[in-house]
C-alpha cells in the first residue's frame, strides 16, 4: 500500500504542476493530494524530498 501511495502521490503532483490552480480539475487533484499526503505522513514517511507542491 505504501508503494502505491508514493507512486500516486508523485503522479498527482506531476499533474498538478501542469494544471491551472483556479481550475476545477486542480481543485479535485488537490483533494487527492491532501489525502495521499496524510496517508504517507501517518505511515512515517518523510515527505521533504518528494513533496514538490508543498501546500
Amino acid at each position: 500500500m505504501l508503494k502505491l501511495s508514493v507512486e500516486e502521490f508523485s503522479r498527482i503532483q506531476r499533474y498538478m504542476l501542469f494544471a491551472d490552480r483556479d481550475s476545477d480539475v486542480y481543485k479535485a487533484m488537490r483533494e487527492r493530494y491532501i489525502d495521499l499526503k496524510v496517508i504517507l505522513m501517518t505511515s512515517g514517511l518523510n515527505l521533504a524530498e518528494i513533496d514538490r507542491i508543498k501546500e
